[in-house]
């Protein structure tokens, strides 16, 4: 009913119009208002009428300014960290150990044998090029279709302008290179090589060479016809003059297809080049090892590898020994078979009862160097990184070599960070909110932005070059990439690589945790064993190994590992807000009062007014509509509308009703007719008691 009457009252004022004009609201606002200027700008003379006007203006609109800074400084969500550090008892990290050979090269040699033997000769014919090498001579002949898959070549850059591609195994070439780089060919990396220098005869040296000493080749000298065409590389040749790189070739296509990729205009292949021969070597030796592997079953690669009981000789964590069965194996693509202690995927995360070495892990682990792949791990060593339980272990990113004959002591200190989420950062609590598929999940492990950019580098290597790398997890249905499934898949990997565009669409994907914990190192390193004990040392080792009196190990393949707590202090570095609601209003209030003398009073004052202002408004649009409203009724009856009078005239006498000359003949017209005059209906209406008069009251007593 309230409801109900407060309407019937709303729709009286609508009729009855509004009560006061604009002025009149901001006259009475002005007045009445407790900010101050506005009532002087009402009371004052003409004179400061104006300058009160101008002042209030002026800082009103100071006020406006300030309050858009602090508005736009609060939508920011800028943060502050604050540091701070507290003592407790903490979860002994987990601890991965690899070896930073991959696989057993007595397991794997059949695997690589072919491709050993091709670099070897490759080698010889870089370091030692001289005629009659080819490779016809060797028995049994090398395998050059698994070389032209990736081959390794050689730029002379003799002449920069246009430098000449010499294939290494290439046959019925000139020494001088029947290929030239063409003109838009990106040769070695960003060098683009031309030329046009064309082959001629059959293997023919190229004239007036230069060779060391000033001594030249003569002209046109024919050399044997199938030789393997190798540059000339003297040992007095000075570092100014040796002006060949070696370089990996990469084709786009089968090079069955594309034989010559360096001609003019061709895009089919690209080259990689190297500043140093032993990095080329390195990287063509792991894309070749990749595509051999990666048909090789998981199961059987696990074999190959190093296994737990012959890699960990000794562990002691505190004071309770402990053996490889304490560890958890996982298969990592670069290291092969790697071991995690206090993982807490099927147990509780270890405590460490307190700071120091006696009260840490301690490890000795027997690397086998002897067993290494000679041109594929140039590293010897323990492959190691600390991590937090559940998570994977990324050694290449962020792991450390500990180094063969020695005891490498790490003390760790912890660092937690703790990071604000939406809106202050785009950082995840758990990774559901990435748009990114997380490959790393088939291990149980908890997310991290490096499990998300590797996801989504083989996520675009799946859809762009239709296989999978093999040093990231597959998903479901795709296979690793192969040289004889997919030719050119190492051209689409080294394009994938090194292009922007791809690498910013996932950094712009993947988002960093929220809450984290760093681990942070201070390494020292020392011989072990010394020369007094290695020798009792040595033996007992080999003796707990391989139940041998005979010592079977070496100072080149055993560490000794020490890792503990330095201390129980841990610093939390967290993020707060730097701006709230409580400082924003705080902020805008102290502007406007400043400025203005004002406060939320004088808000809620200014905002009654604009509200009365909507609301006569309003009332002065409906009357405006029935204005228009009246104004087209009368446009449609000019005339002035009859009484009821002459209504009930024009009804009931017909002596008043207006007949048309020419209705009827003339001598048939009836003679006019008296009308009965209208009864007088104002002496018929009721007068009310206060208009009679006291005489008519007295005569009607």
């Amino acid at each position: 009913m309230n409801l109900k009457k407060y309407f019937v009252r709303a729709l009286h004022r609508l009729q009855k119009g509004p009560g006061y004009t604009y002025k009149e609201l901001l006259v009475w606002y002005c007045d009445n208002t407790n900010t101050h200027g506005p009532k002087r700008i009402i009371k004052e003379g003409p004179k400061k009428k104006l300058i009160w006007f101008f002042l209030t203006l002026l800082f009103a609109s100071l006020v406006f300014w300030q309050w858009g800074i602090l508005i736009n400084t609060y939508l920011s969500y800028n943060v502050t960290s604050s540091l701070s550090i507290g003592f407790k008892t903490m979860k002994f990290p987990a601890v991965t150990v690899c070896n930073a050979n991959p696989f057993k090269y007595s397991e794997v040699k059949h695997l690589l044998k072919e491709l050993d033997r091709l670099i070897e000769a490759a080698l010889e014919r870089i370091l030692q090029p001289a005629v009659g090498n080819s490779s016809e001579n060797i028995s049994p002949p090398l395998d050059l279709g698994l070389w032209h898959q990736i081959p390794l070549v050689l730029i002379d850059e003799h002449d920069k302008d246009n430098p000449v591609i010499l294939d290494i195994f290439e046959s019925n070439q000139t020494a001088g290179g029947n290929q030239t780089a063409g003109g838009n060919q990106t040769a070695a990396g960003n060098q683009t090589a031309g030329g046009n220098q064309t082959a001629g005869g059959n293997q023919i040296a190229a004239g007036n060479q230069t060779t060391a000493g000033n001594q030249t080749v003569a002209g046109n000298q024919t050399t044997a016809g199938n030789q393997t065409a190798a540059p000339p590389a003297p040992a007095n040749m000075t570092s100014e003059e040796k002006k060949y790189k070696l370089a990996v070739k990469l084709h786009r296509d089968l090079p069955a297809v594309c034989p010559q990729c360096s001609h003019q205009g061709s895009n089919n292949c690209t080259y990689r080049n190297f500043t140093s021969a032993a990095q080329a070597v390195t990287e063509w030796y792991i894309l070749q090892s990749t595509s051999i592997l990666s048909k090789v079953p998981l199961q059987e690669r696990i074999r190959m590898g190093y296994q737990a009981e012959d890699m960990i000789l000794a562990c002691l964590y505190g004071a309770e020994p402990c053996n490889y069965k304490n560890f958890t194996q996982i298969y990592h693509p670069d290291h092969g078979n790697c071991y995690i202690f206090n993982w807490g995927m099927d147990e509780e995360a270890l405590n460490s009862s307190n700071p120091g070495a006696e009260f840490g892990l301690k490890l000795i682990l027997d690397i086998s160097q002897q067993d290494y792949i000679p041109y594929l791990s140039s590293a010897a060593g323990a492959r190691l990184m600390l991590h937090q339980q559940k998570s994977f272990p990324f050694l290449k990113d962020q792991g450390i070599y500990a180094m063969a004959g020695t005891e490498t002591s790490i003390g760790v200190l912890v660092d937690e960070l703790e990071r604000m989420g939406y809106p202050y950062s785009d950082c995840t609590v758990n990774g559901s909110d990435v748009p990114v598929k997380n490959l790393y999940s088939q291990y149980n492990t908890s997310y991290s932005i490096q499990a998300c950019l590797r996801s989504c580098f083989q996520n675009h290597m799946i859809e762009i070059c239709g296989c999978g790398h093999y040093m990231f997890p597959l998903p479901e249905g795709v296979n690793y990439c192969n040289n004889e499934d997919n030719p050119g898949w190492a051209y689409c990997y080294s394009s994938l690589r090194s292009s922007i565009r791809h690498r910013q669409i996932c950094i712009d994907s993947c988002k960093e945790t929220c809450n984290d914990t760093q681990y942070k190192m201070t390494i020292s390193m020392a011989d072990w064993p010394s020369e007094a004990s290695e020798d009792w040392i040595f033996h007992i080792l080999s003796y707990e190994r391989d139940m041998s009196t005979n010592v079977t190990l070496d100072r080149n393949g055993i560490i000794k590992l020490n890792i503990y707590f330095q201390e129980y202090n841990y610093r939390t570095i967290s993020e707060s807000a730097a701006t709230t609601i409580v400082w924003l209003l705080s902020s805008l209030g102290g502007q406007f009062g400043f400025w203005m003398g004002g406060s939320v009073l004088c808000l809620i004052e200014f905002g009654e007014i604009i509200i009365d202002s909507l609301w006569i408004t309003v009332i002065n649009v409906i009357s405006w509509c029935k204005g228009l409203k009246q104004k087209r009724v009368q446009a449609r009856y000019p005339d002035t509308p009859p009484t009821v009078s002459e209504l009930v005239e024009a009804h009931t006498n017909l002596g008043f009703q207006h007949e048309d000359a020419g209705a009827l003949p003339p001598d048939e017209a009836l003679p006019p007719e008296p009308g009965t005059p209208p009864p007088n209906y104002d002496s018929l209406r009721v007068q009310p008691l206060d208009v009679l008069s006291p005489d008519s009251d007295a005569e009607t007593e």
